[in-house]
């Protein structure tokens, strides 16, 4: 394939790269020569010597590139949505070039902390790696387009909003926020559960999207999944990976410049997990799947944890483990309901491959474990009676329904373990808030 500037989105991003590029030289001049002491003041200022006007200059070189950055974002979007390399470069050069600047800017209100210190360095080397691929790629790849695409702006956010799998992160989140509650032995104030509930919104978003982008040719065999956005064709593929990676990127930096290097790399840590361990690899690979897999899940509560607390205790590691033995017996209910979807999209589930009266037999075994576990905290002294009397009430209700699964089967009472479960899971965490700050 040969390199042409023939098209106009190869020519917005080569005079991107140039501006870029100049806007480097001269910031690195104006650190050399300290002429941004001569012109105090952000995002204008006044020179009160010659030098000044060289810090003016790269304050209007940073104005002219984020003009030209959101420009290319915005032609990406519209004319390039079914490139599935150029979009996805795009995206994420751009989050790339907003994120250094973020995290320069916090930094220095920080004290130049040594992990924002690497980060804007390292963001600043992939900056120019994604860049100088997007200006080869564009001359290669792009093409214009006289289609002028007229887009139901409310269905793509409806469409968008799905592929973030809404109600997975309000539970994620819900127990993100009792790690924080439970590490902090208070409410924490109003600024730390903001960034750090933005940084797991948009790390589990980011990580759904993801996940439905390896799965959106399996998803059409299921009758539960075929009309999600990119199953359906309502999104591009493109789209799809282009939305997940820019939400998983910049949950990192939200994380890592406004809350702490813990979270953040226990944030990473999930994403990874869930995207490449468990979608990628575990899914289709083994009956084990859920059972291993159900360790991203597991990880929110340890990131409001560190979150509060900048470290992770024994307490951090009960809620992991309360999440990880929560999601077997949570997710084979929901199997045993969908376990004809399962078989024809070729995913192992434990009904597929051991039969639906071994998953019954197993969902009782991990609900007894389960409840043993999140008896734990009262048992080491790292939780108190409310706490301890909930686990005990809901723990009660949950191994019923097991037990009905088991005695009875079906899958109406499979169905009601499945919703039980998801309501189990948030009133346990919901405990445990409460009874950490009375």
């Amino acid at each position: 394939m040969k390199y042409s500037l023939r098209s106009s989105f190869a020519r917005l991003t080569l005079i991107l790269f140039v501006v870029v590029f100049l806007l480097t030289v001269v910031g690195r001049i104006v650190t050399v020569t300290g002429a941004w002491a001569f012109c105090l003041g952000w995002p204008l200022c006044v020179p009160s010597e010659p030098l000044g006007y060289l810090k003016l200059a790269h304050l209007a070189l940073v104005g002219v590139a984020m003009l030209l950055m959101v420009w290319l974002l915005r032609k990406a979007w519209r004319e390039q949505r079914d490139q599935n390399v150029l979009l996805p470069l795009t995206t994420v050069t751009g989050v790339l070039f907003f994120g250094q600047a973020l995290i320069g800017a916090v930094e220095v209100t920080r004290s130049y902390p040594v992990h924002l210190v690497v980060l804007h360095a390292l963001t600043a080397v992939a900056l120019w790696i994604s860049l100088g691929s997007l200006v080869y790629l564009s001359g290669v790849l792009a093409v214009d387009t006289n289609v002028v695409v007229k887009f139901d702006y409310r269905q793509r956010a409806k469409d968008f909003f799905i592929l973030s799998k809404p109600i997975i992160v309000l539970l994620l989140l819900v127990t993100t926020y009792s790690g924080l509650v439970a590490g902090s032995q208070a409410w924490p104030s109003a600024s730390l559960t903001f960034w750090t509930l933005l940084g797991g919104t948009l790390a589990a978003a980011g990580s759904s999207a993801l996940n439905q982008y390896i799965d959106r040719e399996l998803d059409k065999n299921m009758q539960r999944t075929a009309k999600r956005p990119l199953a359906d064709g309502r999104l591009t593929a493109a789209e799809g990976l282009s939305y997940g990676l820019a939400l998983c990127l910049t949950s990192y930096y939200v994380m890592a410049g406004f809350v702490n290097l813990l979270a953040a790399l226990l944030s990473l840590t999930g994403i990874f997990y869930y995207v490449f361990f468990y979608s990628v690899w575990l899914k289709k690979a083994t009956v084990q799947n859920i059972v291993i897999g159900g360790g991203a899940g597991a990880i929110p509560p340890m990131v409001g944890w560190a979150a509060a607390t900048g470290n992770l205790g024994l307490a951090a590691w009960i809620l992991f483990a309360i999440v990880f033995m929560w999601t077997p017996p949570h997710f084979w209910a929901l199997a045993i309901v969908r376990m004809k979807d399962y078989e024809k999209a070729g995913v192992p589930m434990m009904p597929v491959v051991h039969g639906e009266e071994k998953t019954r037999k197993h969902i009782l075994i991990y609900t007894v474990e389960l409840i043993a576990v999140t008896l734990l905290l009262p048992i080491f002294n790292l939780a108190g009676m409310v706490y301890a009397v909930s686990a005990v009430v809901l723990g009660g209700f949950l191994l019923y329904a097991a037990w009905r699964v088991f005695k009875v089967g079906g899958n109406k009472v499979a169905w009601t373990m499945y919703r039980w479960s998801s309501m189990y899971l948030a009133f346990i965490f919901l405990a445990l808030m409460i009874d950490a700050v009375v």
